[in-house]
């Protein structure tokens, strides 16, 4: 039985839209490594070559030779895709710092329509971003895992509403991080179609929360409230309806984006009205200790008494300031049985604790802190550490 040798190419194989790619533009064509595969002539010498999508398939030469073992040589001419920009990349500290002068486009999914909340503050955040929109909260996050596209942005809490418990939810179902938050200042504006007066608005459609928050405003104007999908999806409709007596309440871009007058801005009832948006990516911002940052966690802690009080004294003996703690109940396990002193058992809720603490992970006395809260807790998990938003 004769023997082939087939010196062939070998390049890495690798599914671009999946993972980043490390290291590949260095690779150079003229220099790949040559290995020699010896298998038997009995072997089927055709082989399926499949071009990665957007690369140029392989082209072929056969080159005999006069060797006296009847050895046949096969040379392969390999041509690469060349647009390195078009992979994805992973994130880096320099990834969190984007100016208007950034020619780099970044992709941020968001629940909603164009001119919703959370469109804003991706722009707040990513200037010259291209905003995705998403029907669910859900769809937003599993953009991101599918690398439709690079980050999400997700509502968290608001100062007068408070937090958004679907969303803590979310985040511990999903395996994104945290790598940024934004402070959004609401400005709630009273929209309508071109030409008609505040006076003539007899009804306004919004979001619940946004109706709820200007609840003092309307009344006074005598205007009834009802009840939107989104901010966005109001104003869209009522520029669709064109009804004088119809408006929404949405944002200063909304209005823009659908053709909609402004008829009074800031109608919430409370001026300091703020909502805390956080950027998500598939890959986590590297600590630094070079300006104040945030770190996110979420545990459940171990039965016992004081437990609680126990695993927030990590953090007071270091000196490292707690910005917010939320608890969920557990969903797959949500009761607890316990003995108790009388016959019987007693039955309460498990709890997961989520705790925003202002530390760096690159900070020793934040490492400490979860080194020691690790003593009392079943289950910890680090959601993101991140540069703090501060206000200017």
């Amino acid at each position: 039985m004769a023997l082939r040798c087939f010196p062939i190419w070998v390049c890495p194989q690798t599914t671009h839209h999946r993972s980043p790619v490390v290291g590949l533009a260095e690779f150079d064509a003229n220099k790949r490594r040559r290995f020699c595969l010896w298998e038997c002539s009995s072997s089927a010498s055709q082989r399926a070559v499949t071009a990665i999508e957007g690369e140029i398939p392989y082209s072929r030469e056969l080159k005999k030779s006069s060797d006296e073992l009847g050895l046949t040589q096969e040379t392969q001419s390999v041509s690469f895709h060349r647009d390195l920009s078009m992979l994805p990349k992973p994130l880096t500290a320099n990834s969190l710092y984007s100016s208007a002068g950034d020619d780099s486009k970044v992709r941020i999914s968001f629940q909603g329509i164009p001119g919703a909340y959370s469109e804003t503050a991706a722009l707040k955040a990513f200037p010259n971003c291209e905003t995705v929109p998403c029907e669910q909260f859900e769809a937003a996050f599993q953009a991101v895992e599918l690398w439709l596209v690079d980050k999400a942005v997700l509502p968290i809490e608001n100062s007068v509403g408070g937090s958004i418990h679907r969303n803590y939810d979310l985040l511990l179902r999903h395996r994104l991080h945290i790598v940024q938050e934004v402070h959004l200042p609401v400005n709630h504006c009273l929209l309508g179609v071109p030409g008609v007066k505040k006076e003539d608005i007899k009804c306004v459609l919004s979001h619940p929360q946004a109706l709820d928050q200007c609840v003092n405003s309307l009344n006074n104007l005598g205007i009834q409230r009802i009840s939107a999908k989104d901010t966005a999806t109001a104003a869209q409709t009522v520029s669709s309806s064109g009804k004088i007596d119809v408006g929404a309440i949405a944002s200063v871009r909304a209005a823009n984006i659908y053709g909609l007058d402004i008829l009074a801005e800031n109608i919430q009832d409370d001026a300091n009205n703020v909502t805390r948006f956080l950027i998500l990516a598939r890959e986590p911002m590297i600590p630094r200790t070079d300006r104040p940052y945030k770190t996110s966690i979420v545990f459940s802690l171990e039965e016992g008494p004081g437990v609680l009080f126990k695993a927030l004294a990590v953090f007071a003996l270091r000196s490292i300031n707690l910005s917010k703690i939320e608890s969920r109940p557990q969903r797959r396990r949500p009761l607890r049985v316990v003995d108790g002193s009388n016959n019987g058992s007693a039955k309460y809720f498990d709890y997961l604790f989520y705790i925003d603490f202002e530390a760096s992970m690159a900070d020793t006395r934040a490492q400490h802190a979860l080194g020691h809260l690790q003593e009392f807790a079943s289950f910890i998990r680090i959601l993101g550490c991140y540069p703090m938003d501060l206000v200017r």
